[in-house]
């Protein structure tokens, strides 16, 4: 008897869910038919098109551009969005994820504490039963997309543990948790290369989760090396100032005007990332605070996360088209220094002296306003410099063929085709992604926004 009416109370304090199944649309029944399509052409342009150039011109030793290079390319063809979860240690982040997916008072829910409690880069993702997978396991399997992490060591791979489980939103999403940042602590005590973890998945996300709360806003080194790490992905980044309901609604201003004030100096932009403010748990609001409030904030949330949903192919397709223009841009830079240096020779030059002074000084061959000259490149997109000193000094000149000799007879030219599938393959897939588009799977038909959200979150 007494079970019983404690197992009434749990349910009497527990949250209503039933706004997180409508706004994510997890009852909906969604045909994979046209996505797998889409995708495989997608697959086919970056491998014909894309691919042969990367491979003829080295791009992924290409230090300037690693965090974009071909592995992050090809992981993110076949990969699912990605939500990662970052911020200091016991804001929520845990609890967060145990509240999405419905995990509260499960075997496999995240646990969740007062004190630092999550250790592991936890990945939580589809599988056909509940499960978990080791991060060695999880680096040895190549069709995961997360066999690069091996490079962090075996101290690493550890501390990475994957959680499979039937899910609808799973499906459609994964999510990743982080262990919370310490200010205290410097990476080199967690035996692995923190920081440079950090950096693998946030290149990879689609959505960046950084979460607060209201006793934990001060900003040290460490909190200040990562948001220097999401440099340029400021469309992606959401603030979530969590556990809102545990202050009165005066104070809550107060903790949000701190909040913006700490992370000012840190997001230099225009337009600030948006910033959630509720408490994201499975139990209910604290009473006499902002409910109304705290449910419309969460379901903004929930519509961004869909939009993410909705949009992956549309990101997927922007990303490689971003991706093949830097690929272009190398191409055409290494064919201009190839150039250069086949007309300076001479039978009696030393071909050491003379590529180091082309090396030293490209602008007075003109290398890189040769390039903006004669292409259609926008300066904002040329690389520095100084990553072609590296990227020379261990790949010589004289191994690369110029892009006149990089032509077959079946094959067609190098560059023609991903010019072409820039500007003409690319496009035209986006378009017919859009124009087959149901309506009726908007999001805001299940929210009632008014009108469909632009995609804000294409690659940069």
């Amino acid at each position: 008897m007494k079970l019983i009416l404690e197992e009434e109370v749990l349910d009497s304090i527990l949250r209503d869910r039933s706004h997180i199944e409508e706004t994510l649309r997890l009852a909906a029944e969604e045909s994979s038919g046209d996505y797998a399509a889409a995708l495989l052409r997608l697959r086919k342009i970056y491998h014909n098109s894309i691919r042969p150039m990367e491979h003829a011109y080295k791009y992924n030793e290409l230090r300037q551009h690693e965090i974009s290079g071909i592995s992050l390319a090809k992981d993110l063809i076949t990969s699912k969005p990605m939500v990662l979860f970052l911020g200091p240690w016991s804001v929520g982040k845990s609890s967060m994820i145990n509240y999405l997916l419905g995990l509260q008072d499960t075997p496999y829910q995240l646990y969740t504490g007062a004190e630092p409690t999550t250790s592991e880069f936890t990945v939580i993702m589809h599988g056909e039963k509940i499960r978990s997978v080791e991060g060695i396991v999880m680096a040895a399997d190549s069709s995961r997309s997360f066999s690069p992490l091996e490079k962090f060591g075996q101290n690493f791979l550890e501390k990475l543990i994957g959680i499979e489980m039937p899910h609808k939103l799973l499906e459609r999403v994964t999510f990743v948790d982080t262990p919370g940042i310490i200010e205290n602590r410097k990476q080199q005590e967690r035996g692995y290369p923190f920081n440079d973890v950090c950096q693998w998945f946030i290149d990879r996300a689609d959505l960046i989760f950084v979460v607060f709360d209201p006793t934990k806003l001060d900003v040290g080194l460490e909190l200040e090396m990562l948001f220097r790490q999401l440099k340029g992905r400021e469309s992606q980044i959401r603030i979530i100032l969590n556990k809102a309901d545990s202050l009165a609604t005066q104070d809550l201003m107060r903790v949000y005007g701190a909040l913006f004030w700490s992370l000012a100096p840190l997001i230099n932009v225009t337009e600030p990332p948006r910033v959630y403010v509720s408490s994201f748990w499975p139990y209910d609001y604290a009473p006499n605070t902002s409910r109304e409030l705290f449910k419309r904030e969460e379901v903004s949330l929930l519509e961004d996360l869909n939009q993410v949903i909705e949009n992956r192919l549309e990101n997927k397709i922007a990303f490689i088209r971003q991706h093949g223009i830097r690929v272009r841009i190398h191409g055409l830079l290494v064919d201009r220094y190839v150039q250069t240096f086949k007309e300076k020779m001479s039978f009696f030059s030393d071909p050491e002296l003379v590529f180091k002074e082309i090396i030293d000084d490209p602008d007075k061959f003109y290398i890189f306003k040769s390039i903006l000259a004669k292409t259609n490149v926008s300066k904002f997109d040329l690389p520095n410099r100084d990553a072609y000193r590296d990227f020379f000094g261990i790949n010589p000149v004289t191994s690369f063929k110029q892009l006149s000799a990089q032509c077959s007879y079946m094959g067609g030219c190098l560059l023609d085709k991903i010019e072409k599938a820039i500007t003409e393959d690319l496009p035209g897939l986006l378009s017919s992604i859009n124009s087959s588009k149901n309506p009726i799977l908007s999001s805001c038909e299940a929210t009632g926004c008014g009108e469909k959200p632009k995609n804000r979150y294409r690659r940069n």
